[in-house]
């Protein structure tokens, strides 16, 4: 009886877990948090979309994170509980975020509100290593982002919608990074609209 107990609580375990932020983002171990921010670039100007700050759990996931605008008005605010993840915002109801572990690879992740309204879903596929292989929007667009690697680096990512029709492509370059090999500096640029973002990440180790 005991073993079956023990067998139907991994099972839950895992069906509620999720993969390392760490290893997504291809962060070394020891990460203790980090600040995200990220820009567009017109012209030589940098303009600000958002700042991120995330405090990490010793197994590499994201334990509380808050987002703000260029003004630093809040955007969003994520809370990891035990079973699932708590999106807090300013002006509407709080999504409540399962991950359910799929086989070959997958997680499917759904987002409700209080009253079980399904907001949002989507398939992540991983490499062997932790890192995205795909994303499949599941619930509002159906659209499917694939991303490539070269030298153990994102250098690439392609967006199709459901019709396996060219959205966009997004290349991807890390400009700097730290002694630990952390990507400091990322450059996006848009081969459709050649639209550029700067992502910067500064990150804080134990």
């Amino acid at each position: 009886m005991r073993v079956v107990f023990i067998l139907i609580l991994l099972l839950l375990m895992q069906s509620c877990a999720s993969k390392k932020y760490t290893k997504i983002r291809l962060l070394p171990d020891g990460i203790k948090s980090a600040t995200e921010e990220k820009y567009v670039v017109e012209n030589n100007q940098k303009k600000l979309l958002y700042k991120k700050e995330m405090v990490f759990t010793k197994n590499g996931r994201i334990k509380y994170s808050k987002t703000v605008d260029s003004l630093g008005n809040l955007l969003r605010e994520t809370e990891k509980r035990l079973w699932f993840v708590v999106e807090l915002y300013p002006d509407k109801e709080s999504y409540y975020c399962k991950t359910r572990w799929k086989t070959k690879q997958r997680e499917r992740i759904s987002c409700y509100t209080k009253k079980q309204y399904k907001e949002n879903e989507a398939i992540y596929y991983y490499n062997t290593d932790g890192t995205i292989d795909k994303i499949e929007d599941n619930f509002e667009t159906f659209n499917t982002q694939y991303f490539y690697y070269t030298n153990k680096e994102l250098s690439k990512i392609i967006i199709r919608d459901k019709n396996d029709i060219l959205i966009d492509e997004i290349s991807i370059n890390c400009v700097t990074k730290d002694e630990k090999g952390t990507c400091l500096k990322e450059i996006r640029i848009s081969i459709k609209t050649n639209n550029q973002e700067e992502l910067l990440l500064t990150p804080k180790y134990d």
